[in-house]
């Protein structure tokens, strides 16, 4: 399908500065809840002097400050653009009567880092983004904050410091980038993953090959399918932390601009009603998040960084929530990777709108729970512009299978849990003989030169939160046995994690991870393992007694870092199964 760049969503009624209320003195007091810490007072004097610097006016003083955080960054596409959202929010909080002030923090591009070592560093930067934004928000003593991002771990680790923070607060998503032409078809960069694998087996040229990564990224914005980025985009607005349409709208469209005015406008109202994140960060919240997610077959990163966040908004989330939810949710997205369409078509038939109507029409979803614009999400779901007769989204009744598309795995393999994308496979069973490699590299090589073959279960250990360090993701191993025509017979199984391109019979977040002893580590070259996704286990056939035995004789791996912040992460990171968050 060719995609363009005019979509069903919009952003509901917006509130110009003419019809911005006057608000009186006590309103507008109670609005500086923490930035009164730094402008009132004959005390204050020296930090009024020092915000008068930089062209504030006396009259700005007064008014409410609200921090923007832009992740803007020439590292990624998903990020290279944010600066023109950032200055439109600002527009929108000055036309509303706050004072902005914009600061920036870090990304790590996950698909130029992808099949690095560098590769470890992205889940790092997930803690360091959030503490980044706390640090600066609490520091200089914000009332508000605005958050505008766009790459995978930029997300998530911008709500975590939301809701730490507590402060009246909007996420902006950048957009995903439209999908780029070849040969007649829309492509993106899960072909290009693809296409090594297809050009390690020959039946791609190195012509093919480079033609095809010239093409598939035309420009700005988050990967185009329902990878990880675009998974978090529509978790985030269902969890009613951004405004309705932001999750789909892409990077180009100019949508997103008066969006962002919206956003900045919006942010005065939340700070003027005293709604914090955590008001809106319910439980019942996180449940429809995981419903949606689970109903479009998302990115399993979903599963790491929704547990993350309900830990910063003290809110108890578990991987048991994830598979009880599952079992009674359809899969009803024909969306990449495991279908055909990606996020700017889903914008053009209604976005997470379409979506959220048809899961409310079949009782799956809480319809009361509330977004940043003073609506609940039934409202906003019932109040955007949709197109029933489309091909990207299934109805409930009639759906592509009739469980999520994911899936919590447990057994004498991964005690503590683990996680499958099962989107297409949910009733197979995988048995094999195990196929052992400490860390990505061997396994990438190996697959490369043509010695995984069909029925083999590729055991790839040492990447988890405390071992990689950093729990790399491995969408160049995924891509490349998908392009060599193995992705429905190999499965592959790490205490790793996967890219939301990935596809197939692969299991990630194995706990407990092999750094700590985990039976993963146990494993031996050959070992029969079953991967029984109706039943929703992952076993080694070894008696309790033989993994007794090899546990007394294991070793773990040396540290391959003992200084810097992948040796401070290694030290602090939890369990996958926990979210992997620092303590």
């Amino acid at each position: 399908m060719t995609t363009t760049t005019t979509g069903a969503t919009t952003t509901g009624a917006t509130q110009t500065a003419a019809e911005t209320p006057a608000r009186d003195a006590a309103t507008v007091a109670r609005m500086k809840h923490r930035s009164n810490d730094v402008t009132q007072g004959p005390e204050r004097a020296p930090a009024r002097a020092m915000l008068l610097a930089m062209g504030l006016t006396p009259e700005d003083l007064e008014k409410p400050f609200v921090a923007i955080a832009n992740l803007a960054s020439d590292v990624t596409p998903c990020n290279v653009h944010l600066s023109r959202f950032a200055q439109a929010a600002k527009e929108g909080i000055r036309q509303a009567d706050g004072t902005p002030f914009e600061f920036g923090t870090i990304t790590v591009s996950d698909g130029i880092s992808m099949g690095t070592e560098g590769m470890k560093a992205s889940l790092v930067s997930r803690e360091v983004i959030a503490d980044s934004i706390e640090v600066v928000t609490f520091g200089e003593r914000m009332d508000g904050l605005i958050t505008v991002a766009g790459c995978d771990k930029n997300m998530p680790g911008c709500l975590m410091a939301i809701a730490r923070l507590n402060v009246p607060a909007i996420f902006i998503y950048g957009g995903s980038i439209l999908p780029g032409q070849y040969r007649g078809e829309d492509v993106n960069i899960q072909d290009v993953f693809e296409a090594v694998g297809a050009y390690a087996k020959g039946s791609m040229s190195r012509e093919e090959l480079t033609a095809l990564e010239c093409v598939a990224c035309p420009g700005e914005g988050s990967c185009a399918g329902l990878f990880t980025a675009n998974t978090m985009s529509t978790a985030i607005e269902v969890l009613g932390l951004s405004l309705p349409g932001d999750a789909s709208i892409p990077a180009v469209d100019p949508r997103k601009i008066e969006e962002s005015r919206q956003a900045g406008r919006t942010l005065l109202r939340l700070l003027e009603e005293d709604v914090r994140p955590r008001d809106l960060l319910t439980r019942r919240a996180f449940e429809n998040a995981i419903t949606v997610v689970l109903a479009l077959g998302g990115s399993t990163n979903a599963v790491l960084h929704l547990m993350a966040i309900a830990r910063e908004a003290e809110v108890d989330l578990t991987l048991d929530d994830f598979d009880r939810i599952s079992r009674s949710t359809p899969y009803i997205s024909d969306m990449r990777p495991g279908g055909r369409y990606v996020m700017a078509d889903l914008d053009r038939y209604g976005g997470v709108a379409l979506v959220v109507q048809r899961l409310l029409r079949a009782g799956l979803l809480h319809g009361d729970t509330m977004s940043v614009n003073g609506k609940t999400l039934a409202e906003n779901a019932a109040a955007m512009p949709v197109i029933d007769d489309q091909p990207v989204i299934y109805s409930a009744e009639s759906p592509r299978s009739p469980t999520g598309g994911l899936a919590i795995l447990r057994g004498n393999l991964a005690p503590d849990g683990a996680v499958i994308k099962v989107a297409g496979h949910q009733e197979k069973v995988y048995q094999g003989p195990a196929r052992v490699f400490d860390q990505e590299e061997p396994a990438f090589q190996a697959i490369q030169q043509g010695e995984i073959n069909p029925g083999d279960v590729v055991i790839i250990r040492y990447e988890g939160p405390k071992g990689g360090p950093g729990m790399r993701e491995m969408l160049a191993v995924t891509g490349a046995l998908i392009g060599q025509g193995l992705g429905d017979s190999v499965a592959l199984i790490t205490d790793g994690r996967f890219s939301g391109a990935s596809h197939g019979p692969m299991v990630g977040h194995v706990a407990p991870e092999a750094a700590v002893g985990g039976p993963i580590g146990l494993l031996r070259e050959g070992d029969i393992v079953t991967l029984d996704i109706p039943n929703r286990r992952l076993d080694a056939q070894l008696t309790e007694e033989e993994l007794a035995d090899r546990r007394a004789a294991w070793q773990p791996l040396p540290a391959k870092y003992t200084t810097g912040v992948l040796a401070k992460y290694a030290k602090l990171v939890s369990s996958a199964a926990e979210g992997a968050v620092t303590r």
